[in-house]
């Protein structure tokens, strides 16, 4: 079967960090790489880095990463023998696995039909009630009538969800509180499953309110053995997204984690199932009970805490599956070592509901001393067309409070500029008594956020604003020689002061003082003051209440603003200013294209357009959705009034700024 298989080429159907990590497993194993990119990823670094890289189409996935015809033909063209899907984009596409088999290619994953099989959920919970793996109550019948369906949602009662057969990441799915509405639950469940699966196939399951998620790995080859690799937890999750992973999971008897195991294997050897998968369960701490979720047939994101407790390299053996090796390895062989947590690094601002960031990374500065799975490097442009995790924080200790301290360490000493990255979020969520205590779960975060994120304390904002003081003022400069936000008030007796305005505020703060001292006067009424301070080689250093600090501060000039990335004792934060000059701009800006215009707050793609011209609006209301980093954005009215115009059309990539729909105010209509 070795023989049959063998290859010594492989293309790599992904790109960024996993991409990354698949070439250099091929490394080890003496493989060579083909990467297959599109022209947004041109000088992408796994691109650099491959042994042999083709163009395959345009920025949007569809038209590259998702274009099978393309990514078969360059297989071809390459030389390749096989064809690893990395995870998202066709990796659990059974279509895409069958094509790459009769093009007489090896596809580096399972079989087509256990992809085909487990990406129904339907088919995958009754596979696994047949191996004895206990399923959550519901609905999963082929009936899928508005009478059928309400008549079940009677019968299980609530809460339960509206769940998308082919789903995943939340998207067709629906929490029922009460029976009044189930209809338009289901109605709205099925238009997107529809929408973004293909399938609007719907199936009804009991709800568990504090439920912790957890998932076991496993690993088989093709002479039917099939290992567990332990299990992890990845209950820290937003809107269905998880956020940090550790393993083992904690905190769970040991008879259950066992029966969990035990399940897992028994499940994939029911299918036949080859390579890495994971099986995903639902446990809920109160009854002590746990059920079958799904099954990921592919390699997960969160693989690291995996490899960091066991020494088990899984790409490695995926590619030895591939070519036909039988597992060396016995059950008994597995050893878990320690505690390994996994910290998913995004482009995005948690502080303006999870604005994703794009723009070109100026600064990229990891922590020394933890594994970093990344796709970027400094100068490589985050574009809107793909997801915003950018890489993959590992740190592995001998327990679960030393690994969280490890993970807020490495968080600290991330320096990053260009774009602003989820840094403050992720160590607010690892510091949190609730996830340290792991009272946490899969829905916990309201409750461990309960007013929502803001970027932590004012003393950050007050070293960014002295960094970018320094930064625009000259040494043994005159105040008053230097450009920037400084007032010239000197002549009029007081002393001078420099005004920023930071985020969205329309008050500034201000800075006043000289080489020897700076004070930061805040909007509460409130100052900081820094002795002694500078700003050399990119940090910021000085006296703050008579204690010596020096931490990394980042300047830069950015679209109408200047942007700070300053260390601070949360973690490494982003602030964007604006001086004199820029609120003259804006308001120039403002002048001609008018308040009664909706622009793009970021570059994307136009989804939708909710309005037709002469449509009367609401200020408020919703006008464009905008796609940017797979995330939907609504983009309300500016003003209540009557659509002027639309300057835009469905599918639409549009810049930052950009006008989408001008509105006739209605004082003006």
């Amino acid at each position: 079967m070795a023989g049959e298989m063998s290859f010594t080429r492989v293309l790599i159907a992904n790109r960024g960090e996993i991409a990354r990590r698949i070439q250099r497993a091929c490394r080890k194993l003496g493989l060579e790489s083909v990467a297959v990119f599109s022209g947004a990823d041109r000088d992408a670094p796994f691109v650099v880095e491959a042994d042999h890289a083709i163009c395959i189409g345009g920025a949007a996935p569809a038209d590259s990463y998702l274009n099978i015809p393309a990514i078969l033909e360059a297989a071809r063209a390459a030389g390749a023998g096989a064809v690893h899907p990395g995870y998202g984009f066709l990796s659990e596409n059974a279509d895409f696995a069958a094509a790459v088999k009769a093009a007489g290619l090896v596809f580096i994953g399972p079989e087509a039909d256990a992809i085909a099989r487990m990406g129904s959920k339907i088919e995958a919970k009754a596979a696994a009630e047949a191996a004895g793996v206990p399923v959550l109550p519901g609905y999963r019948g082929t009936d899928q009538s508005d009478a059928r369906l309400q008549d079940e949602a009677r019968a299980l009662g609530c809460p339960f969800l509206v769940k998308a057969s082919a789903g995943g990441g939340g998207r067709g799915m629906r929490l029922v509180t009460d029976l009044d509405d189930a209809a338009e639950a289901i109605a709205s469940a099925r238009s997107e499953a529809k929408g973004a699966f293909g399938d609007a196939t719907v199936f009804l399951e009991r709800y568990a309110p504090r439920a912790r998620h957890i998932e076991v790995q496993v690993l088989g080859d093709n002479h039917g053995r099939v290992l567990h690799l332990g299990d992890r937890d990845c209950s820290l999750q937003r809107n269905h997204q998880k956020l940090i992973e550790e393993a083992p999971a904690a905190d769970l008897p040991e008879a259950l984690r066992t029966d969990m195991r035990a399940a897992a294997v028994r499940l994939a050897q029911a299918i036949g199932y080859r390579s890495a998968g994971t099986v995903e369960y639902l446990y809920d701490p109160a009854s002590g009970d746990y059920y079958f979720l799904e099954m990921n047939t592919r390699l997960q994101v969160e693989h690291p805490v995996t490899e960091a407790i066991t020494g088990i390299d899984l790409v490695e053996w995926q590619l030895r599956i591939a070519r036909g090796e039988a597992l060396t390895l016995a059950q008994s062989d597995i050893r878990f070592d320690g505690h390994a947590i996994e910290i998913r690094i995004a482009a995005e601002n948690p502080a303006e509901n999870f604005r994703p960031e794009t723009g070109r990374i100026t600064l990229w500065a990891p922590p020394a001393g933890a594994r970093l799975d990344s796709g970027v490097k400094a100068g490589s442009v985050v574009s809107h067309h793909y997801d915003s995790m950018l890489a993959k924080l590992i740190v592995h200790a001998p327990d679960r409070a030393g690994a969280i301290r490890q993970a807020v360490a490495a968080l600290d000493t991330f320096a990053v500029g260009g774009v602003g990255l989820n840094l403050t979020y992720q160590r607010a969520l690892l510091t949190h008594p609730d996830f340290q205590a792991f009272r946490h779960h899969t829905s916990g975060l309201p409750e461990m956020l309960p007013g929502g994120w803001n970027e932590p304390d004012d003393q950050g904002t007050a070293l960014a604003a002295i960094a970018l003081h320094l930064n625009l003022s000259p040494a043994n400069d005159s105040p008053w020689q230097s450009l920037g936000g400084w007032r010239l008030t000197g002549p009029a007796g007081r002393q001078g002061m420099a005004s920023y305005w930071h985020g969205s505020s329309d008050e500034p703060l201000r800075v006043g003082g000289g080489k020897s001292q700076l004070t930061v006067m805040l909007l509460e009424g409130q100052s900081v003051t820094v002795e002694a301070p500078e700003l050399n080689a990119g940090r910021l250093s000085g006296r703050a209440n008579g204690v010596p600090f020096s931490r990394v501060a980042h300047v830069e000039r950015a679209e109408a603003c200047w942007r700070v990335h300053v260390q601070t004792p949360a973690g490494m934060t982003t602030h964007q200013f604006q001086v004199l000059q820029d609120r003259h701009l804006r308001r120039s800006s403002h002048q001609a294209a008018g308040d009664d215009t909706l622009a793009a707050p970021m570059p994307g793609a136009v989804a939708e357009i909710r309005v037709a011209p002469g449509d009367r609006v609401a200020a408020g209301d919703t006008l464009v959705v905008l796609e940017a980093m797979k995330l939907l954005q609504s983009l309300p009215a500016p003003v209540t009034g009557v659509v002027a115009e639309i300057y835009c059309a469905p599918g639409d990539t549009v810049a930052g700024n950009a006008p989408l729909v001008k509105l006739y105010p209605e004082n003006q209509t």
